[in-house]
């Protein structure tokens, strides 16, 4: 049995529709999008990595928050798509883009934030799992990892968005440091390091956990 959705399977998608799950158009995905950046810890990071890019409509928006994004997809289309949505938005210089795989090797980075927004659930819990392990381990200690899914049954999909989710809070390394939960969608953002709050990061007066 495969580990994950083949590479077919997308680029039959993006046959079909440029933007298949219509990402830049609905207002479900917009809303995902907000409450997904909402939740970084960070207001800026230096290198973002975003596995599944698609058509890099979370992509332009991580630049706005990142001196570098590194963004792959499996989709030849998707790529293309996202280059031009990035040159259009005049955010290209920072974006580099590549045709890789969730369970590829991750480029070399370093990075301080990761992205697995959608990507989670089109492999196999064993299959996700080793991936995370694998890489997670060598990201630097305060590395951001946020993750949204989502909720709803997809007969396709090897894993729930739930199911997903539950593989990534149990990567050693990984400290979970808030979780936005609703019918449709779970947004979870983790930290490779000590697990502090924001307000504690920021000396907020009455913070627990503040570093001395």
């Amino acid at each position: 049995m495969s580990t994950r959705l083949p590479d077919a399977y997308f680029d039959r998608m993006y046959a079909g529709a440029d933007d298949p799950w219509q990402l830049s158009t609905r207002w479900y995905e917009e809303r995902k999008y907000a409450i997904t950046l909402a939740m970084l810890p960070g207001r800026h990071y230096r290198h973002a990595f975003e596995p599944g890019c698609s058509i890099g409509t979370l992509t332009e928006l991580l630049a706005r928050r990142c001196d570098r994004v590194t963004a792959v997809d499996v989709a030849g289309a998707a790529v293309r798509g996202a280059d031009l949505r990035l040159r259009a938005a005049g955010c290209r210089d920072r974006v580099t883009l590549a045709r890789s795989s969730l369970d590829g090797a991750w480029p070399p980075g370093p990075f301080d934030l990761v992205v697995l927004s959608e990507v989670g659930y089109y492999l196999r819990a064993d299959a996700l799992a080793a991936v995370l392990d694998r890489e997670c381990a060598r990201l630097q200690p305060g590395t951001a990892v946020v993750a949204a899914h989502w909720r709803h049954a997809v007969a396709d999909y090897p894993l729930s968005g739930d199911a997903a989710h539950r593989v990534v809070a149990r990567t050693p390394g990984l400290m979970s440091l808030g979780c936005y939960r609703d019918r449709d969608v779970v947004v979870e953002v983790f930290d490779r390091g000590d697990g502090r709050s924001v307000a504690a990061r920021e000396r907020v007066p009455g913070a627990a956990g503040q570093a001395p």
